[in-house]
């Protein structure tokens, strides 16, 4: 389950990453229509960005100070990656979409791998069919709604990050990601589309 921390940290990055599209100031009411939370939570999220110096206020209008400006654009720079890795594979809205989803969990290494993933041809094999205990890369997860892909990203599996398929039953497959075995169900594990990992 998401914590509340959690929901706060990303809801900062949404509100610094807008400031950054924008480059000028921004009203409250812009971004309380782009972010799909509660406006009293938004106001919690600007009181503690203002503490932070990262943005400042003017009326119902907010702009980035220059300490805000820094951050806003390495919350820019992993979303144009993302998206511009999409953009090959989707159309521009969902690449846009995705991009949103995994910008909040996604690290500097498998930024790194993104970019890496972008020099291959074609998307990859399904998970399904990957040899055992073979370490490859997740290229793409071409499940059919965006709920059910920040449900895996959420759970650690998102395209750049390194798995292994453990284990092969019945009706599922079970994966190892880091420290962590999952069990996922067939159909879901073929959405998963994956490529051997190298290491450069």
């Amino acid at each position: 389950m998401i914590k509340e921390s959690d929901i706060l940290e990303i809801v900062k990055e949404d509100i610094l990453r807008i400031l950054g599209e924008r480059k000028k100031q921004v009203s409250l009411e812009t971004i309380t229509n782009e972010i799909k939370v509660f406006s009293s939570f938004i106001s919690r999220v600007i009181n503690e960005l203002e503490k932070e110096e990262l943005i400042q206020s003017q009326q119902a209008f907010f702009k980035l100070t220059e300490k805000g400006k820094e951050k806003a654009k390495s919350v820019l720079r992993k979303h144009l990656a993302l998206e511009n890795y999409f953009k090959e594979r989707r159309s521009k809205k969902e690449a846009h979409e995705i991009a949103h989803i995994l910008e909040h969990y996604i690290s500097e290494e498998i930024i790194r791998n993104i970019k890496k993933l972008s020099t291959f041809k074609g998307i990859g094999i399904p998970l399904t069919d990957l040899e055992l205990h073979k370490e490859s890369l997740i290229t793409d997860i071409t499940v059919p709604d965006n709920k059910l892909f920040e449900r895996m990203v959420s759970m650690g599996i998102f395209p750049g990050e390194k798995i292994r398929l453990a284990n092969v039953i019945s009706s599922c497959v079970i994966v190892k990601i880091k420290n962590k075995k999952l069990a996922l169900d067939n159909n879901i594990a073929k959405e998963i589309k994956v490529v051997e990992y190298e290491k450069s």
